[in-house]
């Protein structure tokens, strides 16, 4: 039997919803009679397809979940997260500008999980650097999260 990891971060921009949340879209969000989410000039704003199936699947299998995103819109980002009512999944949020690093320290400190057991998605090589340096085990993120890519990097996490 493979081992899983007790703890997934995932990354935001980029890796759930195919935009940078403070340059490509215009907050504060809304949520339409229909449920669809609009940025304040209207626009669309959806997640990556996968993005909802993803997280239920690690919920499922009872493995932990925290986000951590560097953006300086950190109120448009916690609005996203709960418009597509993906809040919940979420044990922790470290929302804020600043080091990766940082982010998962506080993340570790809060959970008591090591960072050998744990595993992180992002679409940015600098942070898959930097957070790889603390032992975590990191998955650079090319096209939006995916069922794929969490199938291949579970199958892949250190027995």
């Amino acid at each position: 039997m493979s081992r899983k990891p007790e703890l997934v971060v995932f990354d935001l921009d980029y890796t759930l919803w195919p935009f940078w949340v403070d340059t490509h879209v215009d907050p504060p969000f809304r949520k339409t009679r229909d449920g669809t989410v609009v940025d304040q000039v209207g626009r669309l704003i959806k997640l990556y397809k996968d993005v909802p199936q993803v997280l239920e699947e690690i919920h499922k299998q009872g493995i932990l979940m925290a986000a951590a995103s560097r953006t300086g819109e950190v109120e448009g980002a916690n609005q996203l997260l709960q418009f597509f009512n993906l809040d919940h999944y979420f044990s922790q949020k470290e929302i804020y500008p600043g080091s990766k690093v940082n982010h998962f320290q506080r993340i570790q400190q809060r959970s008591s999980i090591p960072y050998q057991k744990m595993m992180f998605f992002d679409d940015e090589s600098r942070n898959i650097t930097d957070v790889s340096q603390l032992g975590v085990t990191c998955i650079l993120v090319q096209d939006g999260m995916s069922l794929k890519v969490l199938k291949e990097a579970l199958d892949r996490f250190p027995q």
